[in-house]
């Protein structure tokens, strides 16, 4: 089979095609037949600069999410998975293998249905950012920590950056749990792209107040704030959250420190939470593993142009532009075709 190896750190060249055995599955786990495997920031932050490499010559096959069929089962897993259509989470997660590969073997929990309306490009586009998105919307103190329809309601939700990946993902599902959506975006394209995702406000904060813009649609303040960017955000997300709001955080651009006003967030008592999805408890991870499939399920979460989330297509063997196109902030969703559906 093909699959793409890095044996050292470093910049997109590291990146190359190679001939391997095809995998087969052991109890618990599924072997699937990748179509499509989606790029993320930590996927390109993991190959540049990430933590140590697989002993031996193996080396790192990366990116976690994507889409395929279960072709083979391991010991313990039910027969009726076989020809399963599925999305796949985490998958290189402290694990040689990801899933820019023809065939991956995973743990079967790792694989979740994916509906027979629901494109492969879409599962290939869940997984980190929908994941991220879910545990953002459920860490506010008086929750939820599950979504569903409703679940939200009442809530109102600014989504800083809502034309990003886990920006459109956190306009989708709040939008599916009944909340109010503001977000702010940094010009008329991401504008359209973030109303396409459902959002009910958009405020583009380089030609306006973005605080007196957002209070407007929100006099009370915000409930849950899912940022992008908790350092040069902080005054904004300070000046627009209600009381006992929390602020989310699940991005860095680096180790700049956060520095709050202790006493105003007393008075409102606020929270700053950070948020990354890998390390998030089990049972949170499980509830948003079960809420983003019943999403997809419903519909719910959609991928495209149409739905905010211009997608960016690749083969298997232009990896390495694929990792580009997402280090260089591609606008929307970088997928690479692995094998035809």
């Amino acid at each position: 089979m093909k699959a793409i190896v890095y044996r050292q750190h470093g910049g997109p060249e590291v990146l190359a095609l190679e001939d391997r055995p095809v995998p087969e599955p052991g109890s618990g786990e599924v072997r699937v037949k990748v179509h499509f495997s989606g790029v993320n920031p930590t996927d390109w932050k993991s190959r540049a600069e990430g933590s140590p490499l697989p002993d031996g010559q193996r080396g790192q096959v990366p990116n976690q999410d994507g889409s395929g069929v279960i072709d083979a089962i391991g010991e313990g897993v039910p027969s009726g998975r076989l020809g399963e259509r599925v999305w796949i989470w985490e998958a290189a997660w402290q694990r040689a293998d990801g899933t820019a590969q023809e065939f991956l073997v995973l743990p079967q929990q790792q694989a979740v249905t994916l509906p027979d309306h629901a494109s492969y490009e879409l599962g290939a586009s869940l997984g980190i950012p929908a994941l991220t998105a879910h545990r953002c919307l459920t860490v506010a103190d008086a929750g939820p920590d599950r979504l569903g329809p409703g679940a939200l309601a009442d809530r109102t939700v600014l989504v800083a950056g809502g034309a990003g990946a886990v920006g459109n993902a956190a306009i989708q599902l709040a939008r599916w749990a009944g909340a109010t959506i503001v977000t702010t975006v940094s010009g008329p394209q991401k504008a359209a792209l973030a109303r396409a995702a459902g959002a009910h406000h958009v405020v583009n904060y380089r030609d306006t107040d973005a605080a007196a813009a957002i209070r407007a649609v929100a006099p009370g303040g915000v409930d849950i704030i899912v940022e992008v960017s908790p350092v040069v955000n902080a005054a904004l997300d300070l000046a627009v959250a209600a009381p006992n709001a929390v602020v989310a955080g699940y991005a860095s651009t680096g180790d700049d420190p956060l520095a709050l006003p202790v006493r105003e967030l007393m008075f409102a008592n606020l929270r700053w939470q950070g948020v990354l999805v890998y390390t998030v408890p089990a049972a949170a991870k499980t509830a948003a593993v079960a809420d983003v499939a019943a999403a997809v399920a419903d519909g719910a979460l959609r991928a495209g142009e149409e739905a905010g989330l211009p997608l960016h297509r690749f083969r298997l063997e232009q990896m390495q532009e694929a990792h580009a196109a997402v280090q260089n902030n591609a606008v929307g969703k970088v997928i690479v075709e692995v094998t035809a559906p």
